[in-house]
């Protein structure tokens, strides 16, 4: 006899979760994700009312499940999504961001489509083989991560949004936690905590992650459960120059196996550890503007990071510094 939903009692159960030992239907599944990302967000004030949400959608599945739980949380009109095309070879296709902007306009929300060459004016494969002639040792990663968080910044901006919402997962929140503790970085830490803010500038959008508390096999079954179109292929960098952020996963998805819940307990435990900080950290204000494009920078750098890591392989005249992007909404 097929087990039923431990929840409801009457539906067939479809997910066990180890972290709750509970087996649930597909909607009750639904429904504890979608009320666990709506805790935290209402836990950590991360929407205020009224605020305009932009929503960083890569096509795959953590993107996916952003989508659908903030237009059930809060209002669609008020949330815009965000595309970036990376520009690698075999991994970006034309039809992934065509079926999420179709799903986005089915749940109320308007998605842009931009990528990383209309910005910068070069794709992350062609960065990467400017990279490989300057010997190079920096991973498509560091180019591809830093030219995206620009992005991003940049349209909220233009857009005149009041948040930007990532997609980050529980798995990449604790990952990133553990390298901030091996590294010794406690300021990258702090600034981990939903409360921290702890640079602040006119030019900057404030940073919210809605899924920090949910796990990153969850919202595969999330997608796949929906049926939605995700993009599946894995990027091919990912396999170069490994990182210490490979090596974090492989022992934290070891020990959750082991011990399930333990990633979310240690996210729960360090959230409570570092709240009376973060709750009180002056955030500094005054950044410097890069001489190249204008964007912020550190004080007493001429560049920014992006300027910075561009110039080191050779393109001193990114688009971005000589033209200002259009945003139009697809």
């Amino acid at each position: 006899m097929q087990r039923l939903c431990d929840r409801c009692g009457m539906r067939p159960a479809a997910v066990f979760q180890p972290h709750s030992g509970k087996a649930l239907c597909s909607e009750c599944f639904f429904d504890d994700i979608t009320a666990r990302v709506k805790r935290e967000v209402e836990r950590w004030r991360m929407i205020e009312p009224g605020d305009v949400v932009l929503l960083a959608l890569s096509g795959g599945k953590d993107g996916y499940t952003l989508l659908d739980v903030m237009s059930r949380i809060y209002k669609p009109d008020r949330l815009i999504g965000l595309n970036i095309v990376e520009g690698i070879h075999g991994y970006n296709k034309e039809e992934d961001a065509g079926y999420l902007v179709k799903t986005a306009k089915e749940l109320g929300v308007d998605v842009i489509v931009t990528s990383i060459k209309e910005y910068v004016g070069f794709s992350v494969d062609e960065i990467m083989a400017k990279a490989r002639d300057a010997s190079s040792r920096i991973s498509a990663c560091t180019y591809c991560g830093i030219s995206r968080r620009r992005i991003m910044n940049y349209y909220a901006r233009e857009l005149g949004v009041n948040k930007l919402a990532t997609a980050h997962n529980l798995d990449d929140e604790s990952q990133t936690a553990v390298i901030n503790i091996l590294r010794g970085d406690l300021q990258s830490l702090l600034r981990q905590h939903p409360l921290a803010e702890l640079v602040k500038d006119p030019m900057l959008i404030r940073r919210i992650k809605p899924l920090r508390k949910i796990y990153e096999w969850e919202t595969a079954t999330f997608t796949m459960l929906k049926g939605y179109h995700i993009q599946e292929t894995e990027c091919p960098y990912i396999y170069q120059l490994p990182t210490l952020r490979a090596k974090v996963r492989r022992e934290l998805y070891k020990y959750e196996s082991e011990h399930p819940g333990s990633l979310l307990a240690f996210m729960e435990s360090l959230d409570r550890l570092l709240e009376p900080l973060a709750s009180k950290v002056t955030p500094k204000s005054g950044l410097g503007r890069c001489v190249r494009c204008g964007e912020p920078t550190a004080n007493g750098k001429a560049l920014c990071k992006l300027c910075e890591l561009l110039e080191g392989v050779g393109i001193t005249r990114p688009l971005y510094a000589v033209r200002k992007l259009k945003v139009v909404a697809r």
